[in-house]
């Protein structure tokens, strides 16, 4: 399938679209519909012309304008690259709707994609066996794909000037189950000032990745203002000088004259997180792997799958991916094979 790549030379549709993901990620979901001045007029852009032009509607029927809902759920961070590249397939198939909710990796599994509820569920972890078990039951096939590569973030205040680099160690006794409570606790010279949390919900794969890879058997802290909502946690970290929070890089990416994130230490010196240093693998252990799951029913669909398509045709752009959002664009090789494992699902759904 041709790839496109839109033009966003001009500063001010960068800043359209950070806006516009910023707004939707306060509101905790986006609605998105393609432009009206394209709907079914077959212009040549790739809105309703059915030819495959742009990657997003090639319907495979040499004509017809695709129409129809797609539900998505799931991952806050997958949620502005999900929100992003919708946008823009919305624009060239003006017919087809797309509401994406940010409820958090396991909010959106258990609630609403393994009972049959949405048609994608994006994930900022593999899913989990009892996830698994839950979409067996109610007949929910899938196929897993790999949406970017994240570097989860750890964030403080602007005018805190003595964390600003962390062990993975001192992490886990700010976030473990018997958590410090004052910054004095984490190093001597450190002031004995309240520690103030912000982080991710326990429905969040952000939470279960951090939980997994920085605290273990420790557990997590409840001792902290838990949200789904990335804005909340930037909002609570900037108004405290003693405030630390921890997020997907996207957010940090686009709000980074409003808090400082901090260089993780995990034994070889510390390594801020950046596309770099995510794309090297040497800001561990918290670079990530993010996904999208749409289901197999759905698949079914010709305008699904062609989103499905279309999502997976732009993982590689680092306009979109990199340059709008913040996160580490797929390989050429990656965008390839998750190409194929696509196509090879929906052959077998629209068999």
């Amino acid at each position: 399938m041709p790839e496109r790549t839109p033009d966003r030379n001009e500063a001010s549709n960068r800043n359209s679209r950070r806006q516009f993901l910023l707004a939707s990620a306060a509101l905790g979901g986006a609605a998105i519909a393609g432009c009206t001045e394209t709907e079914g007029n077959g212009n040549g852009n790739g809105g309703g012309n059915g030819n495959g032009n742009d990657g997003g509607n090639g319907n495979g029927n040499g004509g017809g304008t695709l129409s129809g809902d797609i539900n998505i759920a799931g991952s806050s961070t997958v949620f502005p690259l999900m929100s992003a590249i919708a946008e823009d397939f919305a624009e060239d198939n003006p017919e087809v709707r797309i509401d994406i909710s940010s409820t958090g990796s396991g909010g959106g599994f258990a609630n609403y994609f393994c009972v049959g509820e949405t048609d994608f569920n994006n994930a900022s972890r593999p899913i989990k066996p009892e996830e698994e078990d839950l979409c067996a039951e109610n007949g929910v096939e899938y196929v897993e794909l790999i949406a970017a590569t994240d570097a989860l973030t750890v964030v403080i205040n602007n005018e805190n000037d003595f964390a600003t680099e962390m062990t993975v160690e001192e992490l886990a006794q700010i976030w473990e189950a018997d958590a410090a409570e004052t910054w004095d606790e984490i190093r001597d010279e450190w002031p004995n000032e309240e520690i103030e949390r912000y982080g991710a919900a326990d429905t969040s794969g952000t939470y279960d990745y951090f939980l997994e890879n920085v605290m273990g058997e420790r557990g997590h802290t409840d001792d902290y203002q838990a949200t789904e909502q990335d804005n909340t946690i930037a909002q609570g970290v900037e108004g405290s000088e003693y405030a630390i929070g921890y997020f997907g890089f996207a957010y940090w990416y686009q709000n980074q004259d409003q808090i400082t994130p901090v260089a993780i230490d995990n034994g070889d010196g510390p390594v801020e997180p950046s596309l770099e240093t995510a794309a090297s693998g040497e800001y561990a252990p918290l670079s990530r792997p993010l996904f999208t799951y749409p289901s197999m029913e759905s698949l079914g669909k010709e305008h699904v799958a062609e989103f499905a398509r279309y999502f997976v045709s732009q993982t590689d752009n680092e306009e979109i991916v990199a340059g709008d959002v913040g996160y580490v664009p797929a390989t050429q090789e990656t965008k390839e094979a998750q190409m194929q494992k696509l196509e090879d699902a929906i052959e077998e759904a629209q068999g």
